[in-house]
């Protein structure tokens, strides 16, 4: 059985990696397992850096292969943003909330058309002092004008996903992995590490 960290406090996403990357041979080793946390400031200037970051730090640290990922939303209609900063967005005491409050605040009288954002997921897969794999997900939709759902965690509640009429917080765990950037960026990473963890 093959030990693997998941290099998140985040119980949303320990969730999801969990049911994607459902490998019968991979004990999964999250921050309930150690005894011990390492908070790490995220300084990269993309998601891709972040997860590299965060995935290389926790590997030598832990000394476990380690999945990381990062994420967040963007907004046409504000430049892009909240982006690398979505986590962090209503500083400096962020929360869910809070950060769905800017976000609406900050697109109040932009009609529905020109709400257009997307969700944007890297995952990285780190073996201590070796390898890197990345893979990148997308999930394109509209923000609504309220939140709405009680699932999820994030900006779920505001997202909507094209094609569909309700917000990523309205659907289950299992309908929201097929079509999240979470969801699609693991799927993608697990068929190019697979190979890795078979001996």
């Amino acid at each position: 059985m093959k030990e693997i960290f998941i290099g998140t406090k985040n119980e949303g996403k320990i969730k999801e990696i969990k049911e994607i990357l459902n490998f019968s041979f991979v004990k999964w080793i999250t921050f309930r397992e150690l005894d011990r946390w390492l908070e790490i400031e995220e300084v990269g200037k993309t998601f891709e850096e972040n997860a590299i970051l965060k995935g290389k730090t926790f590997a030598r640290y832990f000394n476990l292969p380690t999945i990381s990922d990062d994420s967040g939303l963007e907004v046409d209609a504000l430049g892009g943003e909240p982006g690398i900063y979505s986590s962090r967005y209503s500083e400096p005491e962020s929360n869910d909330e809070k950060n769905i409050k800017k976000v609406l605040e900050k697109l109040k009288g932009v009609p529905f058309p020109e709400r257009t954002a997307r969700f944007r997921c890297v995952a990285a897969f780190v073996i201590p002092d070796g390898e890197i794999v990345t893979a990148e997900g997308l999930c394109e939709g509209h923000i609504g004008f309220e939140p709405k759902g009680e699932k999820g965690f994030g900006y779920d509640p505001i997202f909507i996903p094209l094609g569909y009429e309700r917000t990523l917080a309205q659907f289950s765990l299992q309908e929201k992995n097929k079509i999240s950037h979470r969801g699609k960026a693991l799927r993608l990473l697990k068929r190019k590490i697979e190979y890795l963890l078979i001996d």
